[in-house]
């Protein structure tokens, strides 16, 4: 068996979402469940790897959050797509700093990939933690969501718009057993949801993410039930404009998107206008979305930096800055990443976004 025709196992056209999900999550062959995509030796580098300031500031924003609900006796916070533990690892040693709060914490860790929950727990080793695969078990609240870099992992599909008629975008097999685009017309149900949607209106190419938005449905119907909130950190973009923003990404370098498939990291775009207008159609409040940039300064990113550069070396001290750098300036992760919170609260204060 080719290494192509291992991902069209069980069908021999797949729509890109479902395309996608078998390269990434492929239970042998997938990318997240085979290789590290993190870190210098991997693929890709996430913000807790390129600075651990940006670890202690989410630990910060989470105890907040938790001061502005009231400081309740039991408290929830779920991490979506934990990467290598390494946001968590931070976290867990950021709350222990802050003993009220660390007494009554529930931390949880949401992984799909097998092959990296075993990374995760090979680095954490705090028995606070639960890793879960749904969220069942999490009966009581108030609970924080929080992801960063996790819906633009999540496959997507995609459209096109032919005058009125919507045609869906999917892969399959030639004879030679290369993998081929083909569109096809899209289901009746596609067409309904699409129109559904008002930050959809107009565009010839339409990327939606149907994986995704299941997964927030959940997620938003437990903060409606227990109260709290969800924080999402991702790159993506305000106002869609018929791009295809589909990529491969290997050794940090870009890749084509069919080759060296299962080996790749392969991502999309965020659409935050869609996000927001979903979260709204799910009875939540949402806060205005803002760059990373906007957030990590309001929470004070640069004077902690400040405060820690002081007992550092010079060539220490330059370091912190490139990386802070990377973090914040508008070339970089400052304005290409982008911040959403959604909430279900009576208070509408919220650190970083006030």
């Amino acid at each position: 068996m080719s290494t192509n025709q291992i991902f069209f196992k069980k069908s021999k056209i797949l729509p890109t979402d479902k395309f996608f999900e078998n390269v990434l999550y492929d239970k042998k062959f997938g990318y997240y469940n085979s290789q590290i995509p993190f870190g210098k030796n991997g693929d890709f580098i996430t913000s807790p790897k390129i600075l651990s300031i940006f670890s202690e500031i989410i630990a910060i924003w989470i105890i907040s959050t938790w001061e502005s609900f009231g400081k309740p006796k039991n408290f929830n916070i779920v991490e979506l797509g934990p990467g290598d533990g390494t946001l968590a690892n931070i976290l867990i040693r950021s709350f222990k700093k802050f003993p009220e709060f660390d007494s009554i914490k529930n931390m949880f860790l949401l992984e799909k990939s097998i092959f990296l929950r075993k990374i995760q727990k090979k680095k954490i080793s705090n028995k606070d933690v639960k890793w879960i695969s749904n969220l069942d078990v999490i009966k009581k609240g108030p609970i924080i969501f929080f992801g960063n870099e996790y819906f633009d992992a999540i496959p997507i599909k995609q459209f096109k718009k032919v005058k009125n008629s919507f045609f869906e975008k999917n892969y399959t097999l030639d004879k030679n057993k290369k993998i081929r685009e083909v569109f096809t017309k899209a289901s009746p149900i596609s067409v309904r949801t699409i129109k559904s949607y008002k930050s959809l209106k107009d565009l010839k190419f339409i990327e939606f993410p149907q994986f995704g938005l299941r997964e927030l449905k959940k997620i938003s119907k437990k903060i409606s039930k227990l109260t709290g909130c969800i924080l999402m950190i991702d790159y993506g973009y305000l106002k869609p404009n018929n791009q295809n923003t589909l990529q491969s990404v290997m050794k940090h370098k870009r890749n084509s998107l069919l080759h060296n498939l299962g080996k790749a990291d392969i991502t999309a775009h965020v659409n935050f206008a869609l996000l927001r207008e979903f979260f709204e159609k799910n009875a939540l409040k949402v806060k205005d979305v803002i760059t990373q940039k906007e957030f990590l300064e309001k929470m004070g990113i640069i004077q902690r930096a400040k405060i820690i550069s002081k007992k550092m070396k010079f060539s220490e001290q330059s370091d912190l800055y490139v990386r802070l750098n990377r973090l914040l300036g508008s070339s970089y992760m400052g304005n290409l990443f982008k911040v959403i919170m959604a909430y279900e609260s009576r208070n509408k204060n919220f650190a970083g976004f006030e």
